[in-house]
């Protein structure tokens, strides 16, 4: 049996206003990058993976190259940190700086994060929370690194940051966690675990289900230069694998109007960075929080002529 082309309308998204609703979409938010490179705006199979399990994993964004360069910044890091400009001793320094608004992550958070009254072509719709690096070690036995936390985002308060919301039509994911793979990455190395569709869960998680062994319990695996994506309202925790040659970037992101922690980067390489990635690290507040933009005009329920 055929069916016909499946689609929906545009989802209503009742705005700040009247209850008008939000007439701009995701693909009208900001359009390029820092570095002016288009975003790339995910695909309709990308946007019903991620609602639907509360992770994407997206092979091979990066080239050799950046992978090569990529990895050399972290190893130094890593071992010989005095030998980098003190300001660039984090996970923003040399060639990692980019990873942050890589197009790929632009197209997904103006999806899933931004907050379009605060998006315009000179900023971005979302915040920065924190960037850390994962610098594998081996041990002799596995072992649970950090207790069991987070899910059910669907009836979580706001404030929390760790929630998640739907409506037909559009998913917006709070605390959204990008990870970047630098080197090749299976069961034994990864460290992450996490309970698929558990954003959405009604019910505490059972007993039985806290055993890290239980079969609910998921990983991922991909080649160097994969991107993984993945709500914080997802059930997760890390383990210590046997083989830990693992090495990856993990950038955490939140809207615009809330902070989950307090990590700012060195003042120095902010001032250094350009205008746009800036925007990045701006102050958390909602009202007028953009940059070159028209907020006013956006939470509106009024035409523009009046």
């Amino acid at each position: 049996m055929a069916y016909k082309e499946l689609a929906t309308r545009k989802p209503f998204i009742v705005n700040k206003n009247l209850g008008s609703a939000v007439e701009v979409e995701p693909e009208e938010l900001t359009t390029t990058n820092t570095d002016g490179v288009p975003v790339v705006i995910p695909t309709q199979k990308q946007k019903y993976n991620f609602d639907r399990n509360g992770w994407l994993l997206i092979p091979s964004v990066l080239s050799d190259t950046d992978i090569a360069e990529m990895r050399e910044f972290c190893q130094r890091l890593h071992e010989t940190p005095e030998h980098i400009p003190e300001p660039e001793r984090c996970t923003l320094g040399g060639p990692l700086q980019k990873l942050v608004d890589h197009p790929v992550i632009i197209g997904f958070l103006n999806e899933f994060l931004a907050y379009p009254p605060a998006a315009s072509e000179d900023c971005y719709g979302f915040r920065l929370e924190e960037t850390t690096l994962s610098f594998g070690n081996t041990a002799s036995e596995p072992q649970t690194q950090s207790i069991l936390h987070k899910g059910n985002g669907l009836f979580r308060l706001p404030g929390d940051s760790h929630l998640y919301r739907c409506v037909p039509g559009r998913g917006w994911s709070g605390l959204t966690r990008a990870v970047w793979e630098l080197t090749e990455v299976t069961s034994e190395t990864n460290s992450i675990r996490f309970i698929t569709g558990s954003h959405k869960a009604a019910y505490p998680i059972p007993d039985g289900v806290q055993n890290p062994n239980s079969p609910l319990w998921e990983t991922y695996q991909c080649p160097p230069g994969s991107l993984f994506l993945l709500t914080e309202s997802m059930t997760q925790t890390q383990v210590q694998p046997k083989v830990a040659k693992r090495i990856c970037i993990s950038n955490l992101y939140n809207t615009v109007a809330s902070r989950w922690s307090n990590w700012m980067p060195h003042p120095q390489l902010l001032e250094t960075m350009p205008p746009k990635r800036q925007t990045l690290f701006r102050e958390a507040y909602a009202g007028g929080n953009v940059v070159n933009g028209d907020f006013g005009q956006r939470t509106s329920a009024y035409p523009a002529e009046i």
